[in-house]
């Protein structure tokens, strides 16, 4: 099993969004960078670890704690002009750009980037590394247990 921190815009889909979608799931669409994307189409597995990260908001943070819950298939919004997401260099026959549907599996207490930058245990990982803007990062074990801690209320 691996651990991944997975960002999006509340305002696009919070994680209050994926828990009240049928089945606490959702697509997870619009990756448009090629290393996120990759970590999405060759390492990501059904059952990995997510952290719903709530970026370019107000207070960045750990919203909630999810999983992966399909493979990766064609992102849709890649093939609909009318997206922001459009990519008129994709085809249905070579897809740039894929999707994985992500389960909602607990929310817990939200943990804000201020407080993940204070954690001793986090000073190496991806998100708090100066010039890191990565939309999905992996997450080592010590890291995911330690903000499932935080999350559930229990400290570092």
């Amino acid at each position: 099993m691996r651990y991944w921190l997975m960002k999006s815009e509340p305002d696009e889909v919070s994680f209050e969004d994926v828990l009240a979608a049928p089945g606490k799931t959702v697509a997870w669409f619009g990756v448009r960078n090629y290393q996120a994307r990759n970590f999405m189409r060759d390492a990501m597995s059904v059952g990995d670890g997510v952290l719903f990260y709530h970026s370019s908001c107000a207070v960045p943070g750990v919203a909630g704690l999810a999983e992966v819950a399909s493979s990766p298939y064609p992102d849709e919004s890649q093939f609909d002009p009318a997206s922001h997401y459009h990519d008129p260099k994709a085809t249905r026959e070579q897809p740039r750009w894929i999707s994985v549907d992500v389960r909602a599996t607990e929310q817990g207490r939200y943990v804000p980037l201020s407080e993940l930058r204070s954690v001793p245990a986090l000073e190496n990982m991806v998100l708090l590394q100066k010039g890191s803007r990565l939309s999905v990062s992996p997450v080592s074990a010590a890291e995911w247990k330690a903000i499932v801690a935080l999350v559930r209320g229990k400290g570092a």
